[in-house]
């Protein structure tokens, strides 16, 4: 680590390339413009390209990789367009997922594996293959993995098997690539988001029932609101968080306190 010049300079991401998952809406679309404006350069993973080249047109320093992480051999081309346009990676955020509301009696179990693929397979193979080049290279890394509240907590009314399956998951790999990852100084760490409105979770919002479930649940008696996971995101991939591996921090208004 460099030492800083000031206390916000920990903050920064100048001369640091990160790969961001799920770029294309909701917390994904956020991140990408924080990373890039903390100075990173940023390859932006989705499926939807023409969402990608909204950004990449307002940001010199992104590479759109249209791409379907859970089909073979995305991670690698993903991380190998990386390398080819920026030289490096330094930071990944695995950000993509899914989300299925249904009681688990009335699951198909095809569907329920697919989404443990997207929300949880995906996530380990991009980490695997960033984290190995990472390795091999001697570079200190930092991977985030986007889990949940739903990751530590069942949705109680709100039913999400699959879900809170995958998140759960999710927050225990990162402690295990921690663990297995900390002496070549790549660590890993999580994001657990309270409730943030985005394009996967609108039909929340937008009903009264949804809402009382929301503002019910966290003790601030609120949602989060847009740019509260700015400095989490900012803290975890930075060097302001150098001594900081194998946590799940918890951005929830209070969701996970009782």
């Amino acid at each position: 680590m460099n030492e800083p010049t000031g206390t916000l300079d920990l903050f920064r991401l100048d001369g640091k390339v990160a790969i961001l998952t799920g770029a294309s809406s909701g917390l994904g679309h956020r991140f990408a413009r924080v990373l890039a404006e903390a100075g990173a350069d940023v390859a932006l993973a989705a499926r939807r390209a023409d969402r990608l080249t909204d950004l990449t047109d307002q940001y010199e320093n992104m590479l759109a990789v249209p791409c379907d992480l859970t089909e073979t051999g995305a991670p690698d081309g993903l991380v190998a367009a990386t390398i080819e346009r920026f030289g490096q990676v330094d930071i990944v955020v695995n950000n993509a997922g899914i989300s299925r509301v249904l009681p688990a009696v009335e699951d198909d179990v095809d569907e329920f594996r697919r989404e443990i693929e997207i929300n949880l397979v995906a996530p380990y193979e991009l980490a695997r293959k960033a984290g190995k080049w990472m390795l091999d290279n001697e570079r200190p890394g930092s991977i985030v993995n986007i889990g949940s509240v739903l990751g530590a907590v069942a949705g109680g009314r709100l039913k999400v098997p699959g879900y809170s399956a995958a998140k759960g998951g999710l927050h225990n790999l990162t402690r295990e690539l921690a663990s297995q990852w900390a002496r070549k100084n790549v660590r890993c760490n999580a994001i657990a988001p309270g409730w943030f409105e985005t394009e996967m979770n609108s039909g929340m919002f937008g009903t009264d029932g949804g809402m009382k479930y929301i503002t019910d649940g966290a003790l601030m008696g609120r949602p989060g609101y847009e740019g509260e996971l700015d400095g989490a995101l900012l803290y975890l991939v930075s060097d302001a968080s150098s001594y900081v591996t194998g946590q799940v921090l918890f951005v929830d208004g209070g969701w996970t306190a009782v």
